[in-house]
C-alpha cells in the first residue's frame, strides 16, 4: 500500500509554541531577569558598591516590574496562548500520577504521563504567576509609601524580599531543568521539537 504525498512522516517535528508564544516568553523572561539582577544589586553590598547609582537601579526594578505582566496580557489576543493557559491550569489523574512519581523519585517515563505540560510545570506556571502578583502588589507598596500606613509598608518589605529571595532559588531550579533538556529548549527556541521527544515526554499530547 502507498502512503499518500500529504502524509507527514512519522520522523516530522511537531508543532508546540506559537512565535507570539516564544516571545511572550521572552519578553517575560529578560523583564523577570531585569528584576532578579536590579535586586541583587540592591541588596548585595558588595554588588551595591560595584555598579554603584542606586537610583538607576532602583527605577529600572521598579519599571521592570511593572512591565511584568503586560506581555502575558498582551498574549491574550492569541487563541493559541489562551488554550495553553486553560491546559496548564487544568489538573486530571495523570497528574497526580506524575507527582506521585517524581516525590518518590520514579523516573521511569511509564510512571510520568503528561500531555502537552506535565504536573511540575503546571505548578511551576501557577507558583510563579501568583508570585509576580504579590511582588507586584507589595512592591507598589514600597513604592508609594505615603498611601498607605507604616504596618503595611513593613509587612510589605518583609514579604517582598523573602518572596524575591524564594523566586531566585525557583528560578535557578527552572533554569537548570531547561539546560538539561536540549529539546525543550529547543521547542521554546523553534517552537517545535521532534515527535521522538514528544511521545517519550509527553505521551498524551497529541500536537
Amino acid at each position: 500500500m502507498t502512503l499518500r504525498a500529504d502524509t507527514p512522516p512519522v520522523t516530522a517535528d511537531a508543532r508546540r509554541f506559537t512565535t507570539l508564544q516564544r516571545w511572550t516568553h521572552r519578553t517575560t523572561a529578560a523583564l523577570m531577569g531585569i528584576c532578579v539582577v536590579t535586586a541583587a544589586c540592591l541588596y548585595i553590598p558588595q554588588l551595591a558598591e560595584l555598579v554603584g547609582r542606586r537610583a538607576l537601579v532602583v527605577t529600572l526594578h521598579q519599571w521592570a516590574g511593572l512591565a511584568l505582566p503586560v506581555p502575558v496580557l498582551a498574549a491574550l489576543a492569541s487563541r493559541a496562548f489562551r488554550a495553553d493557559l486553560g491546559r496548564l491550569n487544568r489538573f486530571g489523574p495523570h497528574d497526580r500520577t506524575w507527582l506521585r512519581a517524581a516525590l518518590h523519585r520514579d523516573k521511569r517515563r511509564s510512571s510520568r504521563p503528561a500531555a502537552k505540560f506535565n504536573a511540575g510545570q503546571k505548578l511551576y506556571a501557577a507558583w510563579i504567576a501568583g508570585a509576580t502578583l504579590v511582588m507586584l502588589a507589595t512592591g507598589l507598596m514600597m513604592w508609594f509609601t505615603h498611601l498607605i500606613p507604616l504596618l503595611w509598608r513593613t509587612s510589605a518589605t518583609f514579604v517582598h524580599d523573602w518572596l524575591a529571595l524564594t523566586i531566585g532559588i525557583v528560578l535557578a531550579g527552572h533554569i537548570g531543568m531547561a539546560l538539561a533538556d536540549p529539546e525543550s529548549r529547543r521547542g521554546m527556541r523553534t517552537g517545535r521539537v521532534s515527535r521522538e521527544w514528544a511521545d517519550r515526554e509527553h505521551p498524551l499530547w497529541r500536537p
